[in-house]
């Protein structure tokens, strides 16, 4: 049927005019698109059509109380949604359209469906940068809930190859905009008075964040689930994987990083950005290897590389 959310044969479709057009046309009849953004495709639904945001959950097999994140084209639609106060418009200010994901406490006549913040009381926005969401956002007029494009807990996709091999038949229609850019999912902070946390480190650093707002992030946590990529368990891949590997055993593949070559290489520089928009791909090739396990090079925990390390932390932690 027409718009709805039907497969396409795991056939990627090339962003054009007319392809946007067409996935503006499913998203309006409750259907699901995958489409990039900077960081990782991301699997879009109306954010304010409880069907179709069912059909995210269904569509990755996603647990039901971890939120979604919101993707909209400006400030004034992030205002619509949720409460932005004077630090959260800070951070939009200089940071949007990017990485960033900002926690902030839901508008009183907020539309979105319930299912997207899971029963919390705020809501996660962030204004994307690839031009292929932006347009898409722009024509179809809709708050868009999109998490990544893959089946829930497994690896992110930053190809449109990696989203059809990933849900297979589930796959809808997919905006292919080549590889993404950035290569982990943004970094999220929660905004709460005068102060914020950080509660997934991503491409926009403490260090960044500091520099903006002239003070650094609260270190207090609450344990509970308050946006994505929290859970214990996240980012895996079918295989085992052993981190902080110098060297490789007969039967694993191995994710260089520096002058630990590998199989393949992160950053033959040891550039930690470069690493971060190769480090999702390296894990897929691995984990389609004819290896029956997976090894990582260590990585510096500073900068970016404190959100790569909590990815591999994630993807190495047993379900």
């Amino acid at each position: 049927m027409s718009g709805s959310n039907d497969h396409i044969g795991g056939e990627a479709r090339r962003y054009g005019k007319a392809t946007i057009g067409e996935a503006a046309a499913r998203l309006h009849a409750g259907g699901l698109v995958a489409v990039p953004t900077e960081t990782v495709y991301g699997l879009a639904a109306d954010s304010t059509n409880a069907s179709a945001v069912a059909e995210i959950y269904r569509t990755k097999g996603r647990p039901d109380f971890n939120p979604l994140i919101v993707h909209v084209p400006d400030m004034v639609a992030a205002r619509r949604l949720g409460r932005l106060n004077d630090l959260a418009a800070c951070f939009a200010e200089a940071l949007w359209p990017g990485p960033l994901t900002l926690v902030v406490p839901k508008s009183e006549d907020c539309p979105v469906a319930a299912a997207v913040t899971a029963g919390l009381d705020t809501i996660a926005l962030r204004c994307p940068a690839h031009p292929v969401m932006r347009e898409l956002l722009e024509v179809s007029g809709l708050f868009l809930a999109a998490p990544s494009a893959n089946r829930s807990g497994g690896i992110s996709p930053t190809t449109a190859d990696h989203v059809a091999r990933s849900l297979g038949e589930k796959a809808p229609m997919i905006l292919d905009g080549g590889p993404c850019t950035q290569g982990i999912e943004s970094t999220i902070v929660a905004i709460a008075d005068d102060h914020y946390r950080i509660l997934r480190p991503g491409p926009v650093t403490e260090a960044r964040l500091t520099e903006i707002v002239g003070k650094p992030p609260s270190g207090e946590t609450s344990g509970k689930i308050e946006a994505p990529g929290q859970m214990s368990s996240h980012y895996a891949p079918s295989k085992p994987l052993r981190l902080n590997a110098l060297s490789a055993m007969t039967d694993e593949y191995l994710i260089g990083f520096g002058p630990v070559s590998g199989d393949r290489n992160l950053s033959p520089d040891a550039d930690l950005a470069e690493a971060a928009s190769y480090l999702f791909a390296a894990l897929h090739y691995a984990d389609g290897s004819g290896k029956p396990r997976i090894a990582v090079a260590p990585i510096p925990g500073e900068g970016i590389g404190i959100a790569l390390n909590d990815r591999l932390i994630r993807a190495a932690t047993p379900a």
